[in-house]
């Protein structure tokens, strides 16, 4: 069977290519070649831009929050004007966003816009590392996977609000393709989780997957990012972890067609504001079946390749899933995703889910869902204004069963083994036979 040119190359590329790696004038040309592409995307994205003005509108809110803390109003009582949004972040994080306040919103945007490109470059760089992609060719396939990255609908709708998704990407993946040996290991879990609260679940991925002290870091690294916040912000910090950080309503409505959880497609399809317990009872059997996918994966490097490069993608899956609110911009983890699909690209089956998978993230579909608030949408409709709930769904169905048959054969294979040794021992000594 041909494979396709990006497969292959992946092969070649990849820690079961040759190792003798391309001709040095070759990989000169994939990287000219790469970078062209890219600054020919990276120019129409520009202008594609330049036409529809983004609002930045999430960059705006963290501004707001970096005002709020500079002048020592209430954090939580903020609202955005002309949008009436609040501040939904802890109070580390506003923190954090305090440099913000030093430039005008129009360099600001800009600057915001070229921190977005390093990160999404970074966050390719660090999904070919964790999917295991060789040397050979890696500088090229990043320009051009960031040149077209951006198209992605999580990495356009991140650019178009001037979200932290891709630093918050990056932070996690920087943890995870660290060796377990680190002892810093567990430290960019633990400041994603205080910025964001959602990557927690990585946390607890760590500990079941016998990374005891990655997993003590991490909560530490939490515990001491939000110790600093109660000490500079002690009535905001209160006011957060007591009682803001329990209001899903000040995250948004739970039904739009933005939420790419699975909360907000039963909400959907329900045609409901709440799901109640049907929706409660969806999101605990997915949550449950997905981290035990993801944990099974992460114990599984004997019979799986790149197993932690899967648990990790995994937990991001399932935690974007039983999240109450995943808009679409939550989703960069579709990065790492493709990387390993298209590393691991060698069967029709796996061609096809790559294709599906980079079909899905390109398409924008939901925006083009009539009554984009949710309530009222056609049953035919209900498919494309949900697209990213089945395909993570799906995406730990096809793992689990991959394990499941990975452990069977390991186990036949270990047991016929044993049967093989037996019958040589017998043969060897028909004492033992007569004993038998």
């Amino acid at each position: 069977m041909r494979e396709f040119g990006l497969t292959r190359w992946a092969r070649q590329s990849g820690p079961e290519g040759s190792g003798d790696g391309p001709a040095p004038g070759r990989s000169n040309s994939w990287t000219i070649a790469a970078t062209c592409a890219a600054a020919v995307s990276l120019a129409v994205f520009t202008v594609f831009r330049h036409g529809h003005a983004a609002t930045m509108v999430d960059m705006l809110v963290y501004r707001a929050e970096g005002q709020a803390v500079v002048r020592g109003e209430d954090l939580y009582a903020m609202r955005l004007p002309g949008w009436d949004l609040p501040a939904t972040y802890p109070p580390f994080a506003a923190m954090l966003f305090v440099p913000s306040t030093w430039f005008d919103v129009s360099t600001l945007r800009v600057l915001v816009m070229l921190l977005n490109y390093a990160l999404l470059a970074l966050a390719v760089h660090l999904s070919l590392k964790l999917a295991g992609w060789g040397k050979q060719h890696r500088t090229a396939v990043v320009i051009l996977a960031a040149g077209l990255g951006i198209w992605l609908e999580p990495v356009f709708t991140t650019f178009q609000y001037g979200q932290v998704n891709l630093g918050i990407l990056c932070l996690v993946l920087w943890d995870l393709t660290r060796s377990d040996r680190n002892r810093f290991k567990g430290v960019g879990i633990g400041l994603a989780i205080a910025i964001k609260i959602t990557p927690g679940l990585f946390a607890v991925y760590l500990l079941l997957t016998g990374r005891i002290r990655a997993a003590l870091v991490s909560g530490g690294t939490f515990l001491a990012a939000g110790l600093i916040g109660w000490a500079a912000l002690p009535d905001a910090s209160y006011g957060f972890w007591t009682k803001y950080l329990w209001d899903p309503s000040r995250v948004g409505v739970t039904v739009l067609v933005d939420n790419q959880s699975l909360r907000g497609a039963v909400c959907r399809v329900l045609d409901v504001n709440d799901p109640g317990l049907v929706g409660l009872i969806a999101s605990a059997l997915v949550g449950a079946f997905g981290l035990g996918v993801a944990v099974l994966a992460g114990r599984s490097a004997r019979v799986l390749r790149r197993a932690d490069a899967w648990g990790g993608v995994c937990t991001a899956f399932t935690a974007l899933l039983v999240s109450p609110i995943s808009w679409t911009h939550h989703w960069v983890w579709c990065i790492p995703l493709i990387a390993l699909l298209v590393v691991e690209a060698r069967t029709r089956a796996r061609r096809v889910l790559l294709g599906v998978t980079v079909v899905v993230f390109f398409s924008h579909v939901m925006w083009t869902v009539p009554h984009r608030w949710g309530r009222g949408v056609a049953w035919y409709w209900q498919l494309p204004g949900a697209l990213y709930a089945p395909l993570g769904i799906a995406v730990l169905v096809v793992l689990g069963v991959r394990l499941y048959r990975a452990r069977r054969q390991a186990v036949d294979d270990s047991g016929g083994g044993a049967w093989a040794l037996l019958a040589a021992k017998l043969d060897r000594d028909p004492a033992l036979t007569n004993r038998t």
